[in-house]
C-alpha cells in the first residue's frame, strides 16, 4: 500500500515538474487569486457593517443622514465587486492561455516526437486510435489539473483560510460551527475520491480502445459495407463503449459523491448558525445583527471552496490516471541513436552477414541469412507467404533491428550509420500506396521538396501517369489524398512509383510494386522500371514472378532461409522450390 501510495505521489510530483516552463505564470495566477479571495472576504464584512446602521436607524439609535452614511458604504461594496469579477477575468484568462499554449501544446508536441523516435514495432502494435487519445484526451486532462491547481485547490485553501480568520474574528462561538466540520470534510473528499483512480484509469484504457475501434471502422468502411458486416462492426462498437461507460459511471460516481456530502454537513451548519446565532442575540449576547448577517454569508461562501477542494481531489484521481498513461509513452526506450556517417555517396554494395532476426522472441523468423549484393544488381526476392520477403526490407531500412549478425553497406555496419543518413541512400515503392492531402506535384516531390515543376513532369512521364494527371481538373495542382476517391488504386501507385524516380535514390526497393496496375500499364512501367534501374541496386519483392525473370539474381526465401539462389533460368533448371512456385502460377 506504501508503494502504491508513493507511486502516486511520483505521478503528481512529476506531472507538477511538467508545468516548470509556466510556473511565473502560475505565480501571476496566485496573485490574481489572492486578490480575489480578498474582495469575496471584504464584501460580507461591508455588507454587514451597513445592515448594523440600517438596523441602527430602524431602532432609533442613529442620529444624522442616513443616505450620506450609506452611500459611501454601498460605493466601496460595488468596487469590492468590481475587483472580485476583475480578478476572477483575469485569472481565468491567464490560466486558459498560458496552460492551453505553453503546457498542453508543448506535451503534444514532445510526444509526437518522442513517437518518431521510438521503435516502428510500438507503432506497429499499438492501435492509432489508442496513440491520438493519449496526445488528445488524457493530455488535456493534465492541462485541466494544472489549471485547478491554482484556480481551484490553491484558492480553496486560501479562501477556506481567509474565511475562518474573519468567521474568527467576529464571533469564535458561531466560526466554531462552520470550522468544527472542516477537518472531517477534507478528509473524508481525499478518501472516496482516492477510490476513483483505477475507474479513472480504465475509463481511459477503455477511451483508446474505443477511439480505435472507431478509427478503424471508419478506415475500412467500403470494406465493411462490402460484406455486410455493420451488424458486426455495431456490436464490437458497442461492446467497447459499454466497457468505456461503465468505467466512466463508476469513476464519476466515486468522484462527485464528495459534493453532496459536504454540501450536507454545510446545509447543517448554516442551520445551527441561524438556530444559535438567532439565540445569542435575543440574549443579547452578540453586539449586533450584522454580526450574524456576516457570518451567515461567510458560511454560505465556506462551502464553495470545500466543495472545490472535494472536486480537486477527485480531478487529481483523473489527472493522475491520465499523466499514468502519457508518462508511459515518454518513459518508452527510445531507439539506439547512431550519428555516424558514410562519408561518400552510396555506391550499392549490400552485405547480410549471419542474420538473425524475429518479430517476437519466441519466435524466430529469421536465422542466420547471408546475402551479398553488388552495385548495380536488380536482386528479386520471391517466396511464400510469411517467409520473410519484406521482413528484408524492414531490417535494410532499419525500421526494425536485427538480433544478431552485421548488414554492411558499402563495407560500413549499417548499425553505426544514422537513421536519416542509411534511409536518404533508399528510394521506396511499397505495395500500400501512400499520399497525403496535397497536390499532385506536391506528392511527386515529397522525396526531393525543392525540384521543379519540370523536373516532376519528367519523372511522371518515365512512370507513365503523365497522361492521366494532366486528364485531371487542375492537372498537377489538382488536390489529392490516401482517403480520396477521385484516384484509382493504379494511379495512386503510378504517382508513388514516379515520387521514388524523382527521388533518385542509390538503391531501389520495390515491394509488390506492381501489384495494382493492370496488365498492359504493367509492361510499360516494367520498361521505365529498367530505365530507373540501371546503374542501381534494386531489391524487387514479388508475388507475380513474370515480373522479375530479368532479374540479376533471384533470392527464394521459405522460412526464413534462402533455400535457393540464382537467375530464372538456372532456377527453373533446377526444378526446385522456385520451379514449383513458377508453376504454380504460369502452365509450362
Amino acid at each position: 500500500m506504501k508503494k502504491q501510495k508513493k507511486t502516486k505521489d511520483k505521478i503528481i510530483r512529476r506531472l507538477l515538474m511538467e508545468a516548470r516552463p509556466i510556473w511565473k505564470w502560475l505565480i501571476v495566477a496566485a496573485l490574481l487569486c489572492c486578490g480575489v479571495i480578498a474582495c469575496s472576504v471584504a464584501g460580507p464584512k461591508l455588507l454587514g457593517a451597513l445592515i448594523d446602521q440600517l438596523y441602527a436607524y430602524w431602532d432609533g439609535s442613529f442620529t444624522g443622514n442616513l443616505m450620506a452614511a450609506i452611500l459611501p458604504g454601498l460605493g466601496v461594496l460595488l468596487a469590492v465587486y468590481v475587483g472580485y469579477s476583475l480578478f476572477s477575468y483575469l485569472k481565468m484568462l491567464l490560466l486558459n492561455k498560458v496552460v492551453s499554449r505553453y503546457f498542453t501544446c508543448g506535451l503534444r508536441i514532445r510526444i509526437s516526437d518522442k513517437i518518431k523516435r521510438l521503435p516502428v514495432r510500438y507503432v506497429d502494435q499499438t492501435p492509432v486510435g489508442d496513440i491520438l487519445s493519449r496526445m488528445t484526451d488524457d493530455v488535456s486532462t493534465m492541462g485541466n489539473y494544472v489549471h485547478q491547481i491554482v484556480d481551484t485547490l490553491m484558492s480553496g485553501f486560501l479562501m477556506i483560510i481567509a474565511i475562518a480568520a474573519m468567521m474568527l474574528a467576529e464571533d469564535w462561538r458561531l466560526a466554531l460551527i462552520v470550522l468544527a466540520l472542516t477537518p472531517a470534510s477534507i478528509w473524508l473528499s481525499s478518501v472516496i475520491s482516492s477510490k476513483s483512480e483505477k475507474h479513472y484509469y480504465q475509463m481511459f484504457t477503455e477511451g483508446g480502445n474505443l477511439n480505435a475501434v472507431v478509427e478503424e471502422s471508419f478506415t475500412n468502411f467500403a470494406t465493411t459495407k462490402a460484406y455486410n458486416l455493420e451488424e458486426y462492426t455495431q456490436e464490437k462498437h458497442a461492446k467497447v463503449n459499454k466497457a468505456r461507460k461503465k468505467a466512466e459511471a463508476n469513476a464519476n460516481f466515486m468522484s462527485s459523491i464528495v459534493r453532496p456530502i459536504i454540501a450536507f454537513s454545510n446545509a447543517l451548519a448554516y442551520i445551527a448558525i441561524c438556530l444559535l446565532g438567532g439565540w445569542l442575540l435575543v440574549s443579547g449576547s452578540v453586539s449586533s445583527v450584522g454580526v450574524i448577517v456576516t457570518i451567515l454569508l461567510y458560511a454560505k461562501q465556506f462551502a464553495a471552496p470545500l466543495e472545490q477542494i472535494a472536486g480537486g481531489f477527485g480531478d487529481l484521481q483523473h489527472a493522475k490516471a491520465a499523466a499514468k498513461r502519457v508518462f508511459r509513452i515518454l518513459d518508452m526506450e527510445e531507439e539506439p541513436a547512431p550519428s555516424g556517417k558514410l562519408g561518400h555517396e552510396a555506391e550499392g554494395n549490400i552485405r547480410f552477414e549471419d542474420v538473425d532476426f524475429s518479430y517476437e522472441k519466441d519466435s524466430p523468423l529469421i536465422e542466420g541469412l547471408n546475402i551479398d549484393v553488388k552495385r548495380g544488381q536488380n536482386v528479386a526476392i520471391v517466396g511464400p507467404t510469411g517467409a520473410g520477403k519484406t521482413t528484408i526490407v524492414n531490417l535494410l531500412m532499419r525500421f526494425y533491428d536485427i538480433d544478431a549478425g552485421r548488414i554492411l553497406l558499402d563495407g560500413v555496419d549499417c548499425a553505426t550509420l544514422s537513421r536519416d543518413e542509411l534511409r536518404s541512400q533508399f528510394g521506396m515503392v511499397l505495395q500500400d500506396t501512400w499520399l497525403f492531402r496535397g497536390t499532385i506535384a506536391e506528392n511527386v516531390a515529397y522525396g526531393k521538396p525543392d525540384a521543379t515543376r519540370e523536373e516532376i513532369i519528367a519523372a511522371c512521364d518515365r512512370a507513365y501517369c503523365d497522361h492521366f494527371i494532366r486528364t485531371l481538373p487542375d492537372g498537377y495542382d489538382t488536390v489529392v489524398g490516401d482517403d480520396l476517391s477521385n484516384l484509382s488504386g493504379g494511379q495512386k501507385q503510378l504517382l508513388t512509383i514516379a515520387r521514388a524516380m524523382l527521388a533518385n535514390r542509390r538503391l531501389l526497393i520495390l515491394d509488390e510494386a506492381t501489384s495494382n496496375v493492370d496488365t498492359r500499364t504493367e509492361v510499360l512501367l516494367q520498361k521505365a522500371m529498367d530505365n530507373l534501374m540501371r546503374e542501381r541496386t534494386c531489391f524487387v519483392i514479388a508475388h507475380r514472378l513474370s515480373t522479375i525473370v530479368d532479374s540479376d539474381l533471384i533470392l527464394v526465401l521459405n522460412h526464413g532461409r534462402i533455400v535457393e539462389q540464382g537467375t530464372h533460368k538456372e532456377l527453373l533448371a533446377k526444378r526446385g522450390f522456385y520451379y514449383q512456385i513458377y508453376t504454380s502460377q504460369y502452365a509450362i
